[in-house]
């Protein structure tokens, strides 16, 4: 980790990405709280998120547009465009402008979508050192989740003070911050690649080359299948606080703050555990501590339980830094994008499900019943990785690829 912050692009990187994520986080908590207080109803507070979350759908597109341009000045243009965007907020005064609100909210979606995928692709330009990787893909995952501790409580605190207009102000602010420091970046970037493949062989270039790369898919497929029941942790967290431990929903905020500080211990561990490991094995690791962590929600002990939501929490960087390191090592440069984007929407989708399902699920089955499915789908998806994990472990990066010749789900043979 010292040799990271030694960097000092780097440093300016990771400091860029904290000012972005307290942004994020402080403002959706508090649009949704917005659009409750102008309405009245929980329905419409729910589609902030849902209209943050349709632009996923999108994703192929925004691949396709990160690996055509020059990633660095392709972000500075989205967070100057986001700031002029989040302040379209100052115009919401009743029910009658909410409307503005989901247009802002699914712009940011659409921006976060080109945004993630650009600030990948480029961390692994300046980034060439496989085992350097893994340790800023760990520390950018420790700054991510310790913004999620304090931003969304600044932001809904901030909304109560001041209103919806001044965390809109704070977050514009954010984003030119986040713009000043990706300029003063220094950082080579290679000439994008071009080619006359069809639109569509380019747009599934990342399927494919996820497809071929073992590794890779072999994570993807974990992780997506895991994700199918992960869902449920949205739901399950309130029934474990009401049902299992018998106290308010407020408490619920501490088990958050539990995970939280798991999570925090989590990324601070992912990027040396990635150098000694390999990337299979620590996803395959972080799937097997949050299915251990969530058997122990069973429990309804509080002694238990918090241990265990912390627990849950350290399994996500691992497995958040092992499936991005390996897709950022094993993925040439004209591929970041596409790929980046196409393990995105392969991994949001069956989560986006699972949320939904989990919802309906826990009004007619014990919150007992679906823990023990999530611990068993969970725990067999971690265990099926690591038995390909040795197998995996290391290789050299693939040559770049022509768009024209990988066809969608083009196979090379051997385990899926």
């Amino acid at each position: 980790m010292g040799s990271v912050l030694a960097r000092r692009d780097l440093r300016v990187i990771i400091g860029a990405e904290a000012v972005s994520m307290f942004g994020d986080q402080a403002l959706w908590l508090a649009m949704g709280i917005w659009a409750k207080q102008l309405t009245g109803s929980n329905a419409a507070a729910g589609i902030v998120f849902f209209f943050f979350g349709i632009p996923t759908l999108f994703s192929p597109l925004s691949g396709m547009l990160v690996d055509r341009v020059r990633r660095r000045p392709l972000m500075i243009i989205c967070e100057l465009s986001l700031a002029a965007a989040v302040l379209l907020l100052l115009l919401v005064h009743s029910r009658d402008q909410l409307w503005i609100i989901y247009i802002v909210i699914f712009g940011y979606g659409l921006a976060g979508t080109v945004t993630a995928s650009a600030r990948s692709a480029l961390l692994r330009t300046m980034v060439p050192d496989d085992d350097q990787l893994a340790s800023v893909n760990g520390l950018l995952q420790t700054v991510r989740e310790g913004m999620r501790l304090i931003a969304p409580v600044a932001g809904a605190g901030l909304f109560a003070w001041l209103g919806g207009g001044a965390v809109a102000i704070l977050d514009a602010a954010t984003f030119v911050v986040v713009a000043t420091g990706f300029l003063i970046v220094r950082v080579v970037e290679p000439k994008p690649h071009r080619t006359d493949a069809h639109w569509r062989a380019e747009i599934t270039a990342g399927v494919a080359h996820l497809w071929r790369t073992l590794p890779l898919r072999q994570i993807t497929v974990a992780t997506g299948i895991a994700l199918l029941v992960v869902g449920f942790t949205e739901t399950l967290v309130f029934a474990v606080a009401d049902q299992g431990l018998h106290r308010s929903a407020s408490f619920v905020g501490v088990l958050e703050a539990a995970m939280g500080v798991g999570a925090i211990a989590g990324g601070l561990t992912a990027g040396k555990a990635v150098q000694r490991y390999g990337e299979t094995l620590v996803a395959a690791g972080g799937l097997v501590l949050f299915a251990a962590g969530s058997a122990l929600l069973t429990v309804p002990l509080v002694g238990v339980v918090l241990p265990g939501m912390a627990v849950l929490g350290a399994g996500v960087p691992w497995l958040i830094v092992g499936l991005f390191t390996c897709l950022q090592r094993l993925t040439p440069n004209d591929l970041q994008g596409r790929t980046f984007s196409a393990v995105d929407v392969l991994v949001s989708t069956p989560q986006t499900v699972s949320i939904g399902v989990g919802a309906g699920l826990i009004a007619v089955v014990d919150f007992r019943l679906m823990l023990a499915i999530m611990v068993a789908v969970v725990l067999a998806s971690g265990v099926w990785l690591a038995s390909r994990g040795r197998a995996a472990r290391s290789g050299p990066a693939p040559q770049p690829v022509d768009p024209e010749l990988a066809e969608p789900l083009a196979t090379s043979g051997g385990e899926g």
